[in-house]
């Protein structure tokens, strides 16, 4: 019976340690196909014309996972801000008067939502890609004029193809540099102090970093 039961605990002792592997091996696998992706993005609105300047001031956020060696999803945010000078002019306001003044226009954008791209070619160190995102997008114009200003915010849908590229200097794709180039359409219907934004498009890149 001694030999017996010395047997099977030396046989539950080998499952244990096969187990803690297969167990550490899985983990280490879902691990390895999370990404995160943080970058710098330029942005020219080209619809309207409001705040239609190309602007630096943006940052992209993006977590994704691996499905397949190609596909991945998961879960995105930015947000930017667009601004434009315009020189002293005379508005009509409210049919019966006029204001004389120049305007400082500055336009928000933050959208969220999900993401889903497909590896073109899979390379250990360069690997471009098509996405897509779209989800929901808050939006804010201020006119900043004089000594006062008026704003108005809004929701609405938000759709982004983007294509791009990630970079991996080393083999092993934990860490590497992120190209992309897009285009972005959302549905924010937006009062100003002139006319109404009805539907904001964007164009722009974004460069960042893959960890």
């Amino acid at each position: 019976m001694k030999a017996i039961n010395n047997r099977l605990f030396a046989l539950l002792a080998v499952v244990a340690v096969a187990l803690a592997f297969v167990t550490d091996a899985a983990a280490q696998s879902r691990y390895d196909r999370v990404h995160f992706n943080i970058g710098w993005q330029m942005n020219s609105p080209f619809s309207g014309g409001f705040a239609d300047k190309l602007s630096g001031w943006g940052m992209a956020f993006e977590g994704d996972y691996d499905l397949t060696e190609r596909w991945s999803a998961g879960a995105f945010f930015n947000f930017h801000t667009n601004h434009k000078y315009v020189g002293r002019q005379t508005l009509p306001v409210g049919g019966t008067g006029a204001l004389t003044t120049d305007q400082q226009r500055s336009y928000f954008q933050l959208p969220f939502g999900v993401a889903g791209n497909y590896v073109v070619w899979d390379n250990a160190h360069f690997r471009p890609y098509v996405g897509v995102k779209a989800g929901a997008m808050y939006a804010k114009a201020t006119t900043y004029y004089g000594t006062g200003g008026v704003y108005d915010k809004s929701w609405g849908f938000y759709v982004s193809p983007e294509v791009g590229a990630a970079i991996y200097p080393a083999a092993g794709k934990r860490f590497g540099f992120r190209i992309t180039g897009y285009y972005s359409y959302a549905t924010n219907e937006t009062a100003t102090l002139t006319s109404p934004i009805d539907g904001q498009s964007n164009a722009g890149f974004r460069v960042g970093v893959i960890f």
